[in-house]
């Protein structure tokens, strides 16, 4: 029955994620994230009845819980899903399914005097009578447990705002981020837009310097952009000497800073 509510918490927390908010969307989350992944890996791994001790059972299933959507989270950083809700949802909720199957397979192969239940009535022994190494575990889940729930009720009442940055970006003729010209005549006009973005939450003064294999070729600016304001303009690139390979630095300052705060890199071969 332990997993078959398992699998049934989690079909329903699956709409819930996306439908509901506030507490309906974030207990059944936490569940699902923060103990059904261990669970069900170690309902799989130990489905008999006398490989682990309560304490033991239920530590690793917290620790491999955080294993486990860690690890999800890093595999789907480098997928060209990454690391969204969907990819999320789909691939803790597999797991979770795949193995909830497996452990009910490996449990129906024992006998069932021999097969892990989860006790209806859960009995806690006196703290004298517990083992010196259980009371270690015991105390150190505890402090797992307390721990990330604090840190969760101070993450949700006092959410960080948004890291503030500037985006910087370099458009090709078909005003897309792709297309750059590789070979131009000297004389003729590359091509290039430049976009800036302002997202630092306040007002910010930003200056372009367009430099040409070495040479500044000119000064864009100041230019000033309040918060979530942008700026795009053509560029007139137009370079005068020939040769392969010539790197063109566009660098971009903010406010009365004497270094450049981005910058974007392109590579020209000019006949």
């Amino acid at each position: 029955m332990d997993i078959l509510i398992v699998l049934l918490v989690t079909l329903i927390t699956i709409p819930l994620v996306y439908f509901a908010e506030g507490i309906p969307r974030i207990i059944p989350g936490l569940i699902v994230l923060l103990v059904f992944p261990g669970y069900t890996l170690v309902s799989a791994l130990f489905p008999g009845n006398k490989s682990l001790k309560g304490i033991e059972r239920a530590g690793l299933t917290f620790f491999l819980s955080f294993a486990v959507v860690s690890l999800t989270g890093l595999i789907l950083n480098y997928t060209p899903w990454g690391i969204r809700l969907d990819p999320i949802v789909i691939s803790i909720a597999a797991f979770i399914v795949i193995l909830s199957g497996i452990a009910l397979v490996r449990r129906g192969g024992l006998p069932e005097e021999e097969r892990f239940i989860l006790p209806a009535n859960l009995h806690f022994p006196g703290w004298s009578s517990v083992h010196p190494l259980d009371r270690v575990l015991s105390v150190a889940l505890a402090v797992v447990v307390i721990g990330s729930l604090g840190t969760l009720a101070y993450v949700i009442e006092r959410p960080k705002g948004d890291e503030p940055f500037t985006n910087f970006y370099m458009l090709g003729p078909d005003g897309m981020m792709e297309n750059y010209p590789g070979a131009i005549t000297a004389g003729e006009d590359a091509g290039i837009s430049l976009g800036i973005e302002n997202y630092e939450n306040r007002v910010v003064s930003y200056t372009v310097k367009v430099v040409f294999d070495g040479q500044e070729l000119q000064q864009i600016g100041p230019l000033t952009l309040a918060d979530e304001e942008k700026w795009s303009s053509q560029i007139n690139l137009k370079p005068s000497r020939s040769g392969e390979n010539q790197k063109v630095e566009f660098f971009l300052y903010k406010d009365r800073e004497t270094g450049p705060y981005l910058n974007l890199r392109l590579w020209l071969d000019v006949n």
